[in-house]
């Protein structure tokens, strides 16, 4: 499969028909890597779906002979055509089966392509946590991913399939009705008018006046289902912002103002579903009046030549079985009108996803001489040359700034809030592209970045605990010596407990002293911390922060922290000053703290 993560989609400009680019995005399945079992899984469906229509005219043929054998009331004919019945409904049965089964094949395997491609693009690169700042209006696009992908992709695959098996279906049983039912005479006011292939020009009429009226009636049933789908999003994204934030919530007492924020938005998801509603109501009128109708009109249609014995009872039977199958297939449209609207109001969800994704592309690369440049520093230090750092509307941040930290120099960053202290750490990771300058970083060095409220992934201790890297890396007496240096050596009996969710069961304070088991057990080149001690008492701080001297001393390290004592634990001290112009970086040295000083003679000891 294509690698996602290096190669992204073509980006689809939004001059392009919308379903033109959905096309163009989710069409290379079968033009890519995948492209030998795409046309495979889609030769195997439209094989398995001639074979079903085939089936369905055996059947059909079937029933004539046995209505003409009971209306001669041949003993021997009926038999027969008893003895015939289960290997026709055998058939009939397993062409059936392998429709359905190739088919959910073909839409497992495209949907995973399509997954695989938007997931990939919207994960590499942290676009997920860009795309917040560049498109905030896009909500929950792990909703998009997962459950909007699916309903453009699954159903799409059942209505090309169904428009070619309609196609064909037409087609066949029109020529049964064309050779059964022949031609009719009319005669009006002693004229005499010769229809040919009547029963299949009556089909053809009827069919052309349900579909259209059914169109016409439907046209505005697709922004309604897009603006319900749209409001479901946001509903899901306000009660998941909510659990998200149960502690804060609780803690302040701002249930009510909860309650009455989440009711406001299920009222427009009702807003929604009442339009969807009263359109579907002026579509269930046509649809209903034409189910109806349905089987009627062949019967009215074939009588007069029943009665004057120009068709037997097989016959009659026949063509409107063939009436039936072909008004089937020629009002497809009418029968997944409502589907066809839901399809394209989710199709419509991925290509906005999509053209988000697209922006913050352009909005990173355009411009390359306004963007933040990284480039590997040949000396081990981080050097900061001529940075800039500004918001996505272009507003500077921090202006020009020229520093230079050692290899193995800890220096913490202050100033006031606001000032851009959380924008530098961002910028240094990368994860901040608006601006200008060169940020240069030692080749080869392993980066850490500690943020103040640590990522747990689902799973053991272990695996918190050693995230991102390989539990397997480290000995189970590494990762438990690791945890009782952090003040965690309660949790070592828990060490491969799979069932909790630590993500919920640990206090900040502890999710920032499992950050410093991972420094520990990993032991980067470069620490960059922002607030990671503003959750523990200044004990708790004083002990973790002393692993920066003791057993990482060889770090460099780079620390927003504003709490008394973070000082200690650092050479330099740079702090941001607010300007109109955008905040400067002041630089003062530190003095030589007694933890220093015992680290330092602690390590010359070890030496």
């Amino acid at each position: 499969m294509e690698d996602v993560t290096t190669a992204t989609p073509e980006p689809a400009t939004p001059h392009k028909p919308k379903m033109r680019r959905f096309f163009r995005l989710a069409g290379g399945f079968w033009l890519g890597e995948t492209k030998r079992a795409a046309w495979l899984l889609t030769v195997a469906v439209l094989a398995a779906m001639l074979a079903q229509i085939g089936s369905q005219v055996a059947i059909n043929a079937w029933n004539r002979f046995f209505f003409d054998a009971l209306e001669k009331k041949a003993l021997d004919g009926v038999w027969t055509a008893i003895a015939w019945l289960p290997l026709v409904v055998l058939g009939s049965a397993a062409c059936v089966t392998a429709v359905v089964m190739s088919r959910m094949f073909l839409q497992a395997r495209w949907r995973e392509w399509v997954t695989d491609r938007l997931a990939g693009w919207w994960i590499a690169d942290q676009r997920y946590y860009r795309l917040g700042f560049v498109a905030p209006e896009q909500t929950a696009p792990e909703f998009r991913i997962a459950e909007d992908v699916r309903l453009s992709v699954e159903p799409l695959v059942e209505f090309v399939t169904g428009l070619i098996g309609a196609t064909i279906t037409a087609i066949a049983f029109a020529a049964i009705l064309w050779s059964v039912a022949g031609s009719y005479a009319l005669t009006i006011g002693g004229s005499t008018y010769v229809i040919p292939a009547y029963m299949a020009v009556a089909a053809v009429v009827y069919a052309v006046v349900a579909s259209t009226a059914a169109l016409i009636v439907g046209r505005p049933l697709v922004p309604r289902v897009a603006e319900k789908n749209e409001a479901e999003a946001q509903f899901r994204a306000e009660m998941t912002r909510l659990r998200e934030n149960a502690e804060s919530v609780a803690l302040i007492r701002g249930d009510s103002d909860e309650l009455a924020s989440v009711r406001l938005s299920y009222k427009r998801v009702l807003a929604g579903w009442f339009a969807v509603i009263r359109q579907q109501g002026v579509m269930g009128l046509v649809l209903n009046t034409h189910g109806a109708l349905f089987p009627i009109i062949p019967l009215l249609l074939v009588t007069p030549k029943y009665l004057t014995g120009e068709l037997t009872l097989g016959a009659v039977m026949q063509v409107v079985a063939a009436f039936t199958a072909v008004q089937g297939a020629l009002i497809w449209f009418v029968d997944n009108s409502v589907r066809l609207a839901e399809w394209y109001a989710s199709a419509g969800r991925v290509l906005e996803l999509t053209t988000a994704l697209d922006e913050l592309d352009i909005a990173t690369q355009v411009h390359g001489d306004s963007k933040i440049q990284f480039t590997p520093s040949d000396d081990g230090a981080i050097h900061l040359e001529g940075l800039s750092i500004a918001d996505r509307a272009g507003r500077t941040v921090i202006a020009d700034t020229h520093v230079v930290i050692a290899n193995g120099e800890k220096v913490v960053i202050a100033g006031e809030s606001g000032t851009g202290k959380s924008t530098l750490i961002r910028a240094l990771a990368g994860l901040w592209p608006w601006g200008s300058g060169v940020i240069r970083l030692p080749e080869g060095h392993s980066v850490a970045f500690v943020p103040q409220r640590p990522y747990l992934p689902l799973g053991s201790l272990r695996a918190a605990a050693t995230y991102p890297g390989d539990p397997s890396a480290y000995s189970t007496e590494q990762v438990e010596a690791a945890l009782r240096r952090c003040g965690l050596g309660y949790l070592v009996k828990r060490l491969d407990d799979e069932g909790e969710r630590w993500d919920q069961t640990l206090s900040g304070g502890e999710r920032q002293r499992l950050a410093f088991v991972r420094l520990l057990l990993q032991r980067p080149q470069i620490i960059i911390m922002d607030e990671a001690t503003s959750a523990l008492d200044d004990d708790s701080q004083n002990s973790l922060l002393s692993l920066l001297l003791d057993d990482l001393g060889h770090a460099t390290v780079i620390s927003v922290g504003h709490r008394a004592g973070v000082d200690e634990f650092h050479d330099r001290k740079i702090v941001l000053e607010r300007r109109p112009a955008g905040a400067t970086m002041r630089q003062m040295t530190l003095p030589k703290s007694l933890w220093r000083l015992f680290a330092r003679n602690k390590n010359r000891q070890a030496a």
